[in-house]
């Protein structure tokens, strides 16, 4: 296993619709135990494939307490959200220190393909619902900054850009 590279917002690359897993294979199961890793390492609750360059559909999550369980969402697709939403305090790997309110459906349903390629339905709500949901727009090519006005996600575009250019002068 080894860590991958979180892409930051305003990349572009985070814009990139992901396209579905062909064959669930050891491959796609490397990508899934390196983004497990990077997940954790973070830490964070949850990453999709494109946070890291890998434009495939494929989500990790682990919203625990001990951060020891593990899910894998490969192709995952929304079947069901109920009409009543909710607000949550979101952040995001590829937003570091960036914290706002975003309102989604409270329940989901989701289908997807399990790391053996096994499909399955989940019913969600709470944290794991809005991590599905924040991952799964990801996927789409959605960060969930752009649920925010336009000031607040400009203000948060140019401080990541002010970062990198700081990080690049520090090297």
């Amino acid at each position: 296993m080894s860590l991958l590279t979180v892409l930051h917002y305003p990349d572009p690359r985070l814009h990139k619709v992901a396209k579905p897993v062909a064959v669930v294979d050891d491959r796609v199961r490397k990508i899934v135990a390196d983004m497990a890793e990077t997940m954790y390492d973070a830490p964070g609750v949850g990453l999709a494939a494109t946070q890291v360059d890998i434009h495939e559909r494929i989500i990790v999550i682990d919203v625990s307490e001990e951060q020891n369980q593990l899910m894998v969402f490969i192709n995952p697709e929304l079947v069901w959200a109920s009409a009543e939403k909710k607000a949550w305090r979101e952040g995001c790997l590829s937003v570091p220190e960036f914290y706002d309110e975003v309102e989604r459906p409270d329940q989901i349903q989701v289908k997807a393909l399990d790391v053996n390629g096994k499909p399955f339905e989940i019913k969600a709500d709470g944290l794991l619902s809005v991590c599905l949901q924040h991952e799964m727009d990801h996927l789409l090519g959605k960060v969930f900054v752009e649920y925010l006005s336009f000031l607040k996600r400009n203000r948060i575009s140019l401080k990541m850009k002010k970062r990198a250019k700081e990080l690049v002068g520090q090297r």
